[in-house]
């Protein structure tokens, strides 16, 4: 699923606020939101 939610926000699909969604529910970790967002600005 990581690299889905990966391809999605980088397609501009997710915001940083779906990503830390998906942290929260257990999808992601914390890690894998950081390096996905990795500060680039988008939110």
């Amino acid at each position: 699923m990581f690299e889905k939610i990966k391809k999605w926000y980088r397609q501009g699909l997710w915001t940083a606020l779906m990503v830390e969604a998906a942290v929260s529910k257990g999808v992601l970790t914390a890690g894998q939101a950081e390096e996905i967002c990795g500060g680039d600005g988008r939110e």
